[in-house]
């Protein structure tokens, strides 16, 4: 059932190509297609993260501040003078402390994962706000945004970057102890604890991932707009929570795979793409991936009771 599911979906992203393809001659060329995987990159490398959430039974709404609060560290690093690979090293840092603060909340604290993101999720962009005083930081060297506008052969450097991510996480996933755990966790927590696992220990790490793979976007968003906006990553959380679940990851944990994550992400990126392609209303554009989103969550419901 979750294997027709999963096949479904990549069926479905081909027949939505098909059918822009069929709309619009522009859609199915060589640079748009480009395009929509650059643009894509962003919500796929957040998501990445957001799959190992939800796979373990929890969610993660602070993923989008922490992209702004991870750009305005990288941003301040940069306009200070500092080297590129400290300014980096610095952004992935305070994605991974955003992150775990996260899950030791969660995991010591007992604390409900909707309550403690939605919260970090408020003091994350405070935080970018004050420090910024709400304006952005701006004037990089050019040798930064080469990890935005760089290209190996004709392939966009973000897209290489999202590849990297998406196959060192998929390692972490399906090849290591800790990817079994996650699984575990989000089936049944109370027997994986049982089982003699350090429970709390890998979900302050689940949620550690998920800030580190924000921070990873935070850099390539920077580096595209040339600039750390404090404001960036509105509605991200949104966007990653629906390409994980519309590639397959159930919201009741446990079930799920990164390649769906990452079809799913393509299917929001290919939509919103074809719609503006063909002229339609932002304000129609959400109602119409609104309503995706609903009928994904609605599906895996039904597939969720059915094999109980």
């Amino acid at each position: 059932m979750n294997r027709a599911r999963r096949f479904g979906t990549v069926i479905g992203l081909v027949v939505l190509c098909a059918i822009l393809w069929i709309l619009t001659p522009y859609f199915l060329t060589v640079s748009n297609l480009l395009n929509i995987a650059e643009q894509t990159s962003i919500n796929a490398i957040v998501a990445v993260g957001m799959t190992f959430v939800i796979l373990s039974g929890g969610i993660d709404l602070s993923v989008g501040s922490i992209v702004a609060l991870a750009g305005v560290v990288l941003g301040l690093a940069l306009r200070d003078g500092q080297p590129l690979a400290l300014a980096l090293a610095l952004t992935l840092a305070a994605g991974l402390v955003c992150g775990l603060v996260n899950g030791l909340l969660v995991s010591l604290g007992g604390l409900p994962p909707f309550i403690v993101t939605l919260g970090t999720m408020s003091i994350a962009r405070g935080a970018a706000l004050l420090v910024t005083e709400g304006r952005p930081i701006s004037g990089f060297a050019a040798s930064f945004r080469v990890l935005a506008t760089g290209r190996v052969g004709f392939v966009p450097a973000p897209v290489i970057a999202t590849a990297v991510v998406y196959l060192a996480a998929h390692v972490a996933l399906a090849g290591t102890t800790f990817g079994r755990y996650v699984y575990a966790i989000g089936g049944n927590e109370e027997a994986t604890r049982l089982s003699g696992v350090a429970v709390r220990f890998h979900k302050t790490m689940i949620y550690g991932v998920s800030g580190l793979m924000s921070a990873i976007a935070a850099v390539i968003l920077t580096a595209r707009l040339n600039s750390a906006q404090p404001i960036a990553g509105m509605m991200y959380e949104l966007d990653a929570i629906a390409a994980t679940v519309i590639g397959g990851t159930s919201l009741m944990g446990g079930d799920g795979t990164l390649a769906g994550t990452l079809v799913g992400a393509l299917i929001m990126g290919v939509l919103r793409n074809g719609l503006n392609l063909l002229g339609v209303s932002s304000f129609l554009q959400q109602i119409v991936i609104g309503g995706v989103i609903v009928v994904a969550v609605l599906l895996d419901t039904v597939l969720k009771r059915n094999r109980m």
